[in-house]
């Protein structure tokens, strides 16, 4: 081991390392908080000894977390949660109250105090947004019904988490289970008077504020930093700390017109600024303390990525989901979220519980983390696997996603479309025009709805969900049209049709000739949309300049 005195130096052996390792977490298909927790850990003083832990590295941690916050609060979009009904709020509520209590109960039994116990237990209740959200936009699910329930219950975590942080917060007098401790009153009236001070600010001063801030980007900036560490400080100095000032900070700017320009510069420097924290968690990592718990690492692992999902699919199966929606959701909580490393870190800076508890919950953390990836990614032929056993989780009648089928009108049809986006839609409608019968089908639940108003027949359905695709009976459907632009859902698309026996005409809009020369090797039409449009308005306008 070589310690490196001189911080600049340090920090651009961390910086450097990070970038290596996060090259092969990326090829490995995980997420970089992983990456980053490993550099610490390799470059700290149980490995390598490079990273000593520094007052620079630590301040540059707590305005990551703080900037983390002050976004979370900035994009809280309560319309998800209002457009997914009770699914959301049902789910993440009915989520976090089941795996807190049966989490507190395993700690309790593996011999932890209430205080150590409850800290675990918290932790493990909440998912990574962040993480989640990429997964579901790589795999184009965000506005999918799954993907939009997932969405809505890790935005009532993030609610939560912020609840359970002044509630912990409040803990700091606490001696004995069951006495909350003196702060708590104070708590309680600093943050009226805070939260009636803000609400004041974003009535009358912060829209007309920035306003004239936006006529300089660097300003504009500048004052967004300041306010969400400002805000920080003054949440720790009113006892309900920093994370939390920030996460208001954040919110009192989510209704001004800013708010995504906002974002869009700050995300690159908090993903920056989180890489330190993960490397100072990483680094203070004692690995031969950590070692001797790896048994209760695993088993509270094992019960976030197998127990997390079954209390999702038991919730939405009761309200009245598909197994496969509950499935597909369910497995968005199936590991804890940086979140969880915080609330972690904030129970030590505040005596509640010594650094092997936020070791364990690290240890959970880069576990879960890692195989809820692999999850999640290859979560359809993971459900086509356990569809069988997961019966268990459905109820005979799936009501809430029956509402936004049409049952009666997936049967006689000449052309189903699915996919109902513009050009999804531009087909429907010339069909529908020249006399025929169609039928869309489309997996966001919004794009059904507006088509139902446009008059479209449609049904809510996916692509890749080969039971969904059995019930549309397609034995007298002349046309299939898969107008999605993915080439994996349109090639199993069309090896599900093949399994059907389907005998019509089917093509499908892929994005490259690679996969176009391959579905048409199978007998299907595949086109590329961008070159027939293209062809189009090139032919349309040689034939004007021709006439002139």
């Amino acid at each position: 081991m070589f310690e490196v005195t001189d911080i600049f130096a340090q920090t651009a052996i961390i910086l450097f390392t990070a970038a290596i390792v996060g090259f092969i977490a990326i090829r490995l298909k995980q997420p970089l908080i992983v990456a980053y927790i490993a550099v610490g850990i390799l470059l700290g003083p149980a490995v390598v000894g490079v990273v000593q832990t520094n007052d620079q590295i630590h301040l540059l941690a707590q305005l990551g977390i703080a900037l983390l916050l002050f976004i979370v609060g900035l994009k809280l979009d309560l319309s998800i949660i209002k457009t997914m009904g009770p699914v959301a709020l049902a789910t993440g509520i009915g989520q976090v109250v089941f795996t807190s209590l049966f989490g507190y109960l395993i700690a309790l039994a593996l011999g932890f105090d209430w205080i150590a116990s409850l800290y675990i237990a918290v932790a493990l209740t909440f998912s990574s947004t962040i993480i989640i959200v990429k997964l579901l936009s790589d795999k184009r699910e965000v506005d999918s019904l799954h993907g939009r329930i997932a969405v809505g219950f890790l935005i009532v975590q993030d609610i939560l988490v912020i609840v359970a942080m002044i509630a912990l917060n409040a803990l700091s007098g606490a001696q004995v289970p069951g006495h909350v401790g003196p702060n708590v009153i104070q708590i309680a009236v600093n943050g009226v008077i805070f939260i009636l001070c803000i609400g004041v600010l974003m009535r009358y001063v912060l829209t007309p504020f920035l306003f004239y801030l936006s006529r300089s980007r660097e300003l504009l900036l500048i004052f967004t930093i300041s306010w969400a560490v400002a805000l920080a400080a003054l949440g720790h100095y009113l006892g309900f700390s920093k994370e939390v000032g920030a996460f208001v900070a954040g919110v009192s700017l989510a209704s001004t017109p800013y708010r995504d320009v906002i974002e869009a510069k700050l995300t690159s420097l908090r993903d920056f600024l989180l890489l330190f924290f993960f490397v100072d968690l990483g680094s203070n990592l004692d690995l031969l303390n950590v070692s001797h718990q790896i048994p209760e690492a695993l088993l509270f692992s094992v019960f976030v990525l197998v127990g997390n999902p079954i209390i999702v699919m038991v919730i939405m199966g009761i309200m009245g989901y598909r197994k496969r929606t509950g499935f597909l959701a369910g497995l968005t909580v199936a590991q804890i979220s940086e979140f969880s490393l915080i609330l972690g870190a904030l129970g030590v800076s505040l005596g509640h519980v010594q650094q092997d508890v936020l070791g364990l919950i690290t240890l959970v953390g880069l576990i879960t983390i890692s195989g809820s990836t692999y999850m999640i990614l290859y979560s359809h032929p993971l459900y086509l696997k356990l569809a069988n056993v997961l019966s268990v989780f459905e109820r005979k009648h799936a009501h809430r996603e029956s509402e936004l089928s049409a049952a009666d009108e997936t049967q006689g049809h000449d052309l189903v479309v699915f996919g109902l986006g513009r050009f999804g839609k531009t087909i429907a409608k010339a069909f529908s025009k020249k006399g025929y019968k169609v039928l869309g089908v489309d997996f966001n639940p919004e794009v059904v709805r507006r088509a139902q108003a446009e008059g479209i027949a449609v049904c809510y359905g996916d692509a890749e969900d080969s039971e969904f695709i059995e019930t549309l009976n397609l034995q007298e459907t002349r046309w299939v049209i898969g107008a999605i632009h993915d080439n994996h859902i349109c090639a199993l698309l069309e090896k599900t049709l093949n399994g059907f026996g389907f005998k019509g005409i089917s093509a499908f809009a892929v994005q490259d000739h690679k996969h176009q020369m391959s579905l048409s090797s199978e007998g299907a039409l595949a086109f590329v949309p961008q070159e027939y449009a293209a062809q189009y308005l090139a032919e349309q306008l040689l034939a004007k300049g021709e006439t002139k």
